[in-house]
């Protein structure tokens, strides 16, 4: 048998079943849910950083869209803040490379 321990999509049991293979699963708990959805947000970056493709980048998503749920937060939250700071600070539309910053003495 081979061993994971990793968070999967939810569908994922049924798709191994399909496949007339046996997974075992269990449900966690909030604590370790969070938990392994922040590993699992390190996991996609580092294959999104790999591949640079847009499913990853989507895959990407779906794990954030999931920590804001799961820590008691709203999509309408999120959009709220990264909206406030875009309005105060700018987004990146500019490619704007920060080299340094002197002191005015």
């Amino acid at each position: 048998m081979k061993q994971y321990h990793k968070l999967v999509r939810d569908q994922i049991p049924e798709i191994i079943k399909a496949d007339g293979k046996i997974c075992i699963c269990e449900t966690l708990s909030d604590k370790d849910y969070i938990y392994l959805l922040d590993q699992k947000l390190n996991e996609e970056l580092a294959e999104y950083q790999e591949s640079k493709s847009l499913e990853e980048l989507a895959d990407l998503l779906e794990v954030m869209q999931a920590v804001v749920k799961a820590r008691g937060w709203t999509l309408e939250e999120l959009e709220q803040v990264r909206a406030d700071k875009a309005a105060k600070r700018g987004g990146f539309e500019k490619k704007i490379l920060l080299k340094g910053v002197k002191e005015d003495c």
